[in-house]
């Protein structure tokens, strides 16, 4: 049996992939519903061992990490999750603790359909639109005004020139959906997973345009300043001249919400949108202020979930695709079947553990779900065929042909070669990060025309490219083609380090870079080192050598490397980058806050790092520093609550 502490960081893993593959990339993998039991699995165990509850845990934020590409916004009341009931027994154990609390059994409820879209406040001040923000966090969002200003149902002017947030749901409705997923496939791009991830994504163009072609729409659910009842607050949304949920009920009792809960379960494929269930409100506001809280989710409501649907089809075929990161992830081809108003023709089976797990074959029956209305999964072989057909993870990439690997304790497959087109676009923005090759400008924008017209097929080519390619590219006139050249030429000048890191060797991060450079000096010598030598090397253990030494051994990769060389990138270290700093920060923890004038945070963590600190995303009392810039978040005033030495970046300077 492994350890509990082992159980708890590997379902902390777990969930920080899923959440970044929900909220970031709008990717998921799992159903809603497999995505709870972890968390609950995870919560369980924290509270058995509270010990063992870190700041960073999943269990202690509210929800995803706000985009990058968006300025953000702090709520002035979090945007809190809600707890989930899975079954009426689980209703009526909140319903008997919320009486509980009360004080009394005279609870009036409000009940409405939970929609499988993305949470957004709107701010409006003297009756006037000034700002839309997504949930982001919880507590602090992404600020996407221009996006949400596209949305008919969202009114710039409200009816009354009031300052109030509207807080609600934007979402596509599913003949929308449809529709947005054949255009995107007549244009040769990947379709959404569903519903929310195509509002998800439509709210997050960087171009308003594009979120104005997509017929996204808005319910509200709740108003700040508020009114005496929650019935009250959503006639008063309706009567600004926003739209609310327009099923929904004020319950005297649990069994009225119960009935409700029953009859929208059985007609949930009436409705033009995805459900996932039922939301669950105390109506009286100070009653609400009474029973207040948690860290994640208020007291007074919560999600009663529908169950998953599932259906029975036949197992046609099993594809293979090759991700961005050159993962190969199983595609079952399914014999069509409906299911909650979706014709159903693939469905995800994660990897060859998986597939060796449910057992399944070509041409079997299978039982097909989907939990919590995502991406459909195989949950079982409901009838072997008698003509079954085994399936073998390929051992070559599909898409180039490069060997693939599968790393030892490792569930995927990954294609070696850095040159494979599949993982080309993801490779060319690695490439230009700004912690690998600073290359501003190259952009996810930019890297799609550069491969759709076939101008770069890898990183190297990047170097060849000439004013009249790029001045041929949409929105590349002659001084932003220029600029663009210059930052790729200045990138030759850059530390050899930053090329080891842009290349891409899996698990080899910034630090790792640095530690290769300085111990090889040359790619040259890195490249006729074995694995035994590279896990000689500080802070090298024997996965990571065997990552690099699998990776400079690929033909494909070394012809890369020969191809940087002979466009004069950066192949071995200088004396100068090899100086070591004092370790003046040796033991001590730093958190950063707000915008620093004079460098990037990377940069400034990158300089803590190089002196033996180390930076943490929370604010504790084991923090040394917070260093502090312009607009500092709520991390400042937790210092000064914890008497955490505070930093401008002035005095961070004089320590360095």
């Amino acid at each position: 049996m492994p350890k509990v502490s082992d159980r708890i960081e590997q379902l902390r893993e777990q969930i920080r992939e899923h959440e970044y593959r929900y909220y970031v990339l709008d990717q998921p993998v799992v159903s809603d519903y497999e995505f709870d039991q972890l968390l609950r699995e995870l919560q369980r165990l924290e509270q058995e061992n509270p010990s063992l509850i870190t700041a960073d845990s999943p269990t202690q934020r509210v929800g995803g990490e706000p985009a990058k590409e968006f300025p953000t916004h702090q709520f002035s009341r979090p945007m809190l999750s809600l707890e989930n009931a899975y079954s009426e027994e689980e209703l009526h154990d909140w319903g008997r603790r919320v009486v509980q609390l009360a004080e009394t059994d005279a609870v009036d409820y409000v009940v409405e359909l939970k929609i499988d879209g993305l949470s957004v406040a709107l701010i409006y001040e003297n009756g006037l639109l000034t700002k839309g923000v997504t949930r982001g966090d919880g507590r602090t969002g992404e600020v996407v005004t221009g996006n949400v200003r596209t949305i008919r149902s969202i009114p710039l002017r409200l009816s009354e020139d009031v300052s109030v947030e509207i807080r609600g749901e934007i979402f596509l409705g599913l003949k929308a959906f449809r529709q947005l997923n054949d255009e995107r496939e007549q244009a040769g791009e990947p379709r959404f997973a569903n519903p929310r991830n195509s509002a998800a994504g439509s709210l997050r163009q960087l171009d308003p345009s594009m979120a104005a072609k997509r017929p996204l729409a808005f319910y509200g659910y709740s108003i700040l300043p508020t009114r005496p009842f929650q019935s009250e607050n959503l006639k008063w949304i309706t009567d600004l001249g926003l739209k609310v949920n327009p099923h929904r009920k004020l319950c005297h009792s649990l069994q009225e919400i119960i009935d409700f809960c029953r009859h929208w379960e059985e007609h949930r494929d009436d409705l033009d949108y995805e459900i996932d269930g039922v939301v669950v409100k105390v109506n009286s506001i100070e009653l609400q202020e009474r029973l207040g809280s948690t860290s994640k989710s208020p007291r007074w409501a919560i999600a009663v979930k529908f169950k998953a649907r599932q259906a029975t089809t036949k197992l046609l075929d099993i594809r293979v695709q090759v991700g961005r990161t050159g993962a190969l992830t199983p595609v079952a081809v399914l014999e069509p079947v409906q299911l909650g108003g979706t014709t159903i023709r693939n469905a995800t089976l994660h990897n060859e553990d998986e597939i060796e797990r449910l057992g399944v074959q070509i041409n079997d029956r299978v039982l097909l779900e989907r939990g919590g209305d995502v991406i459909p999964k195989i949950m079982s072989v409901v009838e072997q065929a008698a003509d079954r057909r085994p399936f073998e993870m390929p051992s070559q990439c599909p898409v180039c042909g490069s060997e693939v690997y599968r790393e030892q304790g490792e569930a995927v497959r990954r294609c070696l070669s850095q040159t494979c087109p599949a993982k080309l676009k993801e490779s060319l923005l690695h490439w230009a990060s700004r912690k690998a090759m600073k290359i501003d400008g190259l952009g996810e924008r930019l890297v799609d025309q550069l491969v759709e017209k076939d101008l770069v097929r890898d990183v190297s080519e990047l170097y060849s490219l000439t004013q009249e390619q790029l001045e041929g590219l949409e929105r590349m006139g002659t001084k932003s083609a220029a600029n663009l050249l210059k930052e790729i030429d200045a990138s030759r000048s850059l530390e050899f380090w930053r090329l080891l890191f842009g290349l891409g060797i899996r698990h080899v991060g910034e630090r790792t870079a640095q530690i290769l450079a300085k111990h090889f000096r040359s790619i040259e010598r890195l490249e006729k080192a074995s694995q035994e030598e590279l896990e000689q090397v500080h802070e090298v253990g024997p996965k990571l050598a065997e990552s690099i030494y699998k990776f400079l051994k690929q033909p494909e990769n070394r012809e890369l490397i020969k191809r940087l060389r002979d466009a004069r990138l950066p192949m071995k270290s200088e004396t100068v980058e090899d100086e070591q700093p004092e370790q003046i920060f040796a033991g001590k923890t730093f958190v950063l806050t707000g915008t620093l004038d004079g460098m990037t945070r990377e940069e400034a963590t990158a300089l803590i790092e190089q002196r033996g600190g180390r930076v943490s995303s929370s604010v504790s009392k084991k923090t040394s520093f917070v260093l502090a810039g312009r607009d500092p978040g709520s991390k400042l005033e937790k210092a000064r609550d914890l008497g955490v030495q505070i930093l401008d970046e002035q005095a961070f300077r004089a320590m360095l």
